[in-house]
């Protein structure tokens, strides 16, 4: 793509501010004023009307309330709120420190109110809204919201839990739109309306828990730059999911093989195993202390107990339940010296964050699927409130794919990487997956998609929709262990196979 050409993936894109600026800059250069925010607002109206016919039937006699900041999202709010005083419904704005001009006078002008903020009557009108348009802060708030502003967010926050809709415009108040990071007080949404395109504030960590649904309108935005993240689609995974063809056989849908179990873990084996099987690889080989285990409970598997005598494989899934004792080292040493792709989980991590010059000769791709304690290991500290920049940093430190595990687990690619420094959030992640041997099954399934084929920032980012898809799915029936997990992502391929 040249410097100049624009991106076709604004719907799944993230961009950060500076690059949604520079793009509204060149779009407001070429518009009469207020039709950009008229744009935005016409699509935030519509989606408050949507709402508020789902909870009460009709717009007409709701009681909304606008909390208006002095920035533009302030002045989408107050458009808005126009429009829906224009369809009966009784709205309020509560300014701090004024707000738009041009949006105070249309929504005076369609019969709605306005009040400054701080006279003893927010809380009461709060209370009593049906829906609350958050309307304080936009994309450029960074640290915690000021103390006027912080008030309002504190009474959302009572009339949401009483029954009260709030829907944010762009981002919620006191989210920052680059991290998703929160300072102090922050607004909660039950839906996000952001312009132009998404946010990664609203993808990952506390912004994407504050964000709620996030809908996006298109105002006519174009870039010239890459987004710093995308979003995984069911689209896309059904797009490059590897299928068999006629001519297949077993080898030429690739050898996956695992080297994680020990005698104290042998579940670990089982669960990858299990992950492996449910992917496109033709041939699921097993090598480890595990082994009659393993065969006992996956018939179809080829298991050896020494990692030397696994023979040819197309990658590697090596460290889950495998221990840090001196055989365990050797085995990820060895995998790390082979010329194919390999996947490092649990136990491997931690090995090779006391060796991490193991890492930086290899000439195949290697793929860490890390949490939040393991990825510390690897990369000197936590990921912090940045989770986006945390993962790429630490795929540029090491020269490999790094899979950061989470409710929106995060996949960035290397520089040298096939991706090139991509970044790809997960959407389908469910904290019904947090519990043990979940992460086995997941590096199975990626190891699978890596022996079929796909470049790590796929087989990870592929493998996390999936695992995240399946955990909803066994979550319909109950509980959710990583064996109930395991039987329901043979149901979540098929949605996939089914595109």
């Amino acid at each position: 793509m040249s410097a100049s050409e624009p991106t076709s993936d604004w719907q799944h894109g993230a961009w950060p501010v500076d690059a949604v600026r520079a793009a509204e800059e060149g779009l407001l250069a070429r518009l009469p004023e207020d039709v950009l925010m008229r744009r935005a607002a016409a699509g935030l109206a519509r989606r408050c009307a949507d709402l508020l016919k789902d909870v009460r039937g009709r717009v007409y006699g709701a009681q909304i309330v606008l909390l208006v900041g002095t920035g533009n999202n302030g002045g989408d709010a107050l458009y808005a709120g126009a429009t829906l005083a224009r369809r009966g419904a009784q709205v309020h704005a509560i300014t701090v420190r004024g707000g738009h001009a041009n949006g105070l006078a249309a929504l005076r002008a369609a019969g709605g109110h306005v009040h400054a903020a701080g006279y003893g009557e927010d809380n009461r009108r709060i209370a009593a809204a049906t829906l609350i348009v958050d309307g304080l802060v936009g994309i450029g708030g960074r640290g915690g919201l000021r103390v006027d502003a912080a008030a309002l967010a504190q009474a959302t926050a009572f009339a949401r839990a009483a029954g009260a809709i709030v829907v944010a415009v762009d981002v919620p108040s006191g989210v920052d739109a680059d991290t998703g990071a929160v300072s102090g007080d922050a607004v909660s949404a039950d839906v996000t309306v952001t312009f132009g395109c998404l946010k990664p504030g609203l993808l990952v960590g506390e912004g994407a828990r504050r964000a709620g649904l996030v809908e996006l309108v298109d105002i006519g935005l174009a870039f010239t730059t890459p987004p710093l993240a995308t979003v995984v689609t069911l689209a896309e995974v059904a797009r490059r999911w590897p299928r068999p063809g006629a001519g297949d056989d077993k080898y030429t849908r690739g050898v996956v093989g695992i080297a994680a179990g020990s005698a104290t873990y042998p579940g670990s084996a089982l669960l990858a195993v299990s992950g492996a099987l449910a992917g496109p690889a033709g041939y699921v080989r097993y090598a480890g202390p595990a082994a009659d285990a393993v065969r006992a409970e996956h018939p179809e598997t080829v298991c050896v107990e020494r990692f030397a005598d696994a023979g040819r494989v197309q990658a590697w899934v090596v460290g889950s339940g495998l221990g840090t004792d001196d055989d365990a080292r050797q085995v990820v040493r060895d995998a790390l010296a082979s010329d194919v792709p390999v996947l490092l989980d649990a136990d491997a991590i931690t090995i090779v964050a006391e060796h991490p010059e193991w890492l930086q000769d290899r000439a195949a791709p290697t793929l860490l699927t890390p949490h939040d304690r393991e990825f510390a290991r690897i990369a000197g500290s936590g990921p912090g409130p940045d989770r986006i920049a945390a993962a790429r940093a630490a795929a540029g430190k090491l020269d490999a794919t790094v899979l950061l595990k989470g409710d929106r687990t995060i996949v960035a690619a290397p520089p040298s990487g096939h991706g090139g420094e991509s970044v790809h959030v997960n959407p389908t992640g469910s904290p019904v997956l947090a519990t043990a041997g979940t992460g086995d099954v997941l590096s199975g399934l990626a190891g699978s998609l890596l022996a079929a084929g796909l470049p790590p920032h796929e087989a990870g980012a592929f493998a996390a929709f999936v695992h995240g898809l399946a955990g909803r799915y066994a979550a319909e029936t109950g509980p959710v262990s990583a064996s109930t997990l395991a039987v329901a992502l043979r149901a979540a391929v098929r949605t996939v196979l089914d595109g």
